[in-house]
C-alpha cells in the first residue's frame, strides 16, 4: 500500500477485509492458494463496488455465486471462511447502498452456495486434495480398474470379451475381473462384492489389487483359499463377496472352474448345440476359515465356449436363481449365429434392462 497515495491508504484500512487480505497476504511466503485466494477476494470486492456504483443494473451481482462456488473447489476451509467474510462484506455494502440487486433471492442463493462450498472443501481438505486433484485421483482410480480388468491378448484360435455395466451409470461397481496370461495358461476370476454402485466401489477397488496380485503367483488350486485368507484378515463386517476362479490350458482346451458362493459358469457345447451348467460350487469368501471349493474340470473344444456372470444378470427379487440363469441361457442362444464376440454385450444390456444392480460378464470361446 506504500504507493498509493496517504488518503487512499486511509480510506482502505476502514474495510476490515481488505485490511484482514492484506495481512494475510504479507504472512510466509505466497503460495499458490493465497494467489487464488487473493484473486477471488479481489474479484468479490470489485463486482460489490462495481454492483454499487451501477445505476443501469448491468452490474452482475448474481457472479458472487461464482466467486463462492471457486472458492470451494481451489480453497481450503479456513481460506474459504475469510472468502466469504469478503463476499458477506460486500453483499451487507450494497445493501447499505441501497442497490436493488441485493435482495432475498441473491441473499439465499448465497447462503445455500455458500453451505454446499463448505461442504466441498471440507470433504476434499479431509482427503488432503484441493481443486479438482480429487476427481482426478477417481477418474485415474477407474482407469486402472478398467485396464485390470481388460483380457490378455490371446494366441490365433481363442477369442475372449469382458463386459461390465454398472448400476445407475455409475463408473464404480462391486463387480471386477482379473486375469493373467503365462504360456498356454490363462486364468480369469471374476469377482463380485456384496452392495452396487459406489457403494460396493471402494472395496472393489481395494481387492481388485489384492487379488490381481494373487493371480499367476500362486498355483491355481490355492488361489481362492488365499483370497479367503486376505478377507478373513480384513474383518469386514459389512457384505459378502463371491468369486468365479477359471484356469484354462489354450494348447489343449483343458479347463477348470472354481466357485466360492458364486452363481455357476456355463458351457456351451458345439457338438450338442446346448449349453450346460457347472456343478462346480464353494462357500463365499471370507465367511469360513477354511475354504474348500468343489472344482470342475473340462475341455473347450472348437466351438466351444465358456461363460462367466455375476448375479446381477439373473437375480431378481421374488424370482428363483434358476428361472434368472434358464433365461440368460435363452438369450445366450442368440449368441451362436451371429458370433460370440458380437452378441455378448447385447446380451448383458438385454439381461440388465430390469434390473438395478451391477453386472459383469465374461466369455471365452475356442474358435
Amino acid at each position: 500500500m506504500q504507493l498509493l497515495p496517504p488518503r487512499v491508504r486511509a480510506f482502505l484500512r476502514r474495510i476490515p477485509p481488505l485490511v484482514a487480505l492484506y495481512r494475510a497476504l504479507r504472512q510466509g511466503r505466497l503460495t499458490r492458494e493465497r494467489y487464488v485466494f487473493a484473486a477471488l477476494a479481489v474479484a468479490a470486492i470489485a463486482i460489490g463496488i462495481a454492483t454499487a456504483d451501477d445505476t443501469r443494473g448491468l452490474a452482475p451481482s448474481g457472479a458472487l455465486v461464482l466467486i463462492v462456488l471457486g472458492g470451494g473447489l481451489l480453497l481450503r476451509v479456513r481460506s474459504l471462511v475469510a472468502l466469504l467474510c469478503v463476499v458477506v462484506a460486500m453483499v451487507c455494502y450494497d445493501a447499505w447502498r441501497h442497490v436493488a440487486a441485493i435482495g432475498p433471492g441473491i441473499v439465499a442463493t448465497l447462503t445455500i452456495t455458500a453451505v454446499l462450498a463448505l461442504t466441498l472443501a471440507r470433504t476434499r481438505q479431509q482427503l488432503g486434495v484441493q481443486g479438482l486433484r480429487g476427481d482426478s485421483m477417481l477418474l485415474e482410480l477407474r482407469d486402472r480398474l478398467r485396464r485390470q480388468g481388460e483380457m490378455p491378448e490371446l494366441p490365433e484360435g481363442w477369442g475372449a470379451q469382458v463386459v461390465m455395466l454398472q448400476a445407475g451409470g455409475s463408473s464404480f461397481g462391486g463387480d471386477f475381473v482379473v486375469s493373467t496370461l503365462e504360456g498356454d495358461t490363462l486364468e480369469v476370476a471374476l469377482v463380485d462384492v456384496s452392495g452396487k454402485g459406489t457403494d460396493a466401489g471402494t472395496r472393489a477397488l481395494m481387492l481388485s489389487g489384492a487379488f490381481g496380485g494373487l493371480l499367476g503367483s500362486l498355483q491355481p488350486d490355492r488361489f481362492l483359499p488365499a483370497c479367503n485368507v486376505y478377507l478373513q484378515k480384513q474383518r469386514w463386517d459389512e457384505g459378502f463377496v463371491t468369486a468365479v476362479h477359471v484356469v484354462v490350458d489354450l494348447a489343449t482346451g483343458d479347463y477348470t472352474v472354481g466357485s466360492a458362493g458364486h452363481p455357476p459358469a456355463v458351457q456351451f457345447d458345439a457338438g450338442s448345440g446346448a449349453w450346460q451348467v457347472s456343478p462346480a460350487k464353494g462357500v463365499v469368501l471370507g465367511v469360513v476359515p477354511d475354504l474348500h471349493c468343489v472344482p470342475e474340470h473340462g475341455r473347450l473344444r472348437p466351438g466351444d465356449a465358456l461363460m462367466l456372470y455375476t448375479d446381477g444378470l439373473v437375480e431378481s427379487p421374488g424370482s428363483d436363481l434358476d428361472a434368472g440363469i434358464d433365461r440368460l441361457l435363452g438369450e445366450a442362444e442368440r449368441l451362436v449365429p451371429q458370433g460370440f464376440g458380437k452378441g455378448a454385450r447385447e446380451l448383458v444390456e438385454t439381461m440388465a434392462a430390469t434390473r438395478d444392480d451391477d453386472c459383469a460378464l465374461v466369455l471365452i470361446w475356442r474358435k
